[in-house]
């Protein structure tokens, strides 16, 4: 494994940790996408704009990039990859994780990419809120991820325990 990309069913599965970690055990360079789709006053990169940030990295021999980010680069990181890590926990695991990390980033202003912070509207409020959007994905990634991503090289984890062994065999 060389060239690793993670993704999940939704927000707060450990996508981001779980890429971090793998990086740091491979010595590999590490780029979380949200930090470069995100820009400052969550102004969103343009997908071209992004193309040419992201296809320098995925022409490397090795890295580790936290999402995938299909609909605004359509599969350069899927086929460039020779491992697709898909996090694909339950609910009862990563709901009360991405609520329990939304309330510590509100009440604390903890900045994230490119010096934005969550918001209650933000996070909570709305149908492209942070929360609800999750909750939909999670359920419509289920559904669509076997056939979307069967011709990709995937390791499906689908608990804390999968996700800790898959990482001790891997490194």
């Amino acid at each position: 494994m060389q060239r690793i990309t993670v993704i999940s069913s939704a927000s707060g599965s450990g996508k981001t940790t779980l890429a971090r970690e793998l990086a740091r055990r491979l010595d590999a360079p590490f780029v979380e996408l949200d930090a470069l789709v995100h820009g400052p006053g969550w102004t969103e990169t343009p997908d071209e704009d992004l193309r040419a940030l992201v296809e320098p990295v995925v022409a490397g021999e090795r890295w580790v990039i936290d999402g995938a980010y299909r609909g605004k680069l359509g599969d350069l990181v899927l086929r460039s990859a020779d491992t697709v890590v898909w996090l694909d926990l339950p609910l009862r695991v990563w709901l009360p994780r991405l609520l329990g990390r939304t309330v510590r980033r509100l009440l604390g202003r903890e900045p994230l990419w490119n010096d934005n912070r969550e918001s209650m509207r933000g996070a909570f409020l709305g149908r492209e809120a942070l929360v609800p959007y999750a909750l939909r994905a999670h359920f419509h990634r289920r559904r669509r991820y076997p056939v979307e991503l069967a011709s990709y090289p995937v390791v499906r984890l689908r608990s804390r325990e999968e996700v800790g062994r898959w990482l001790e065999r891997s490194t």
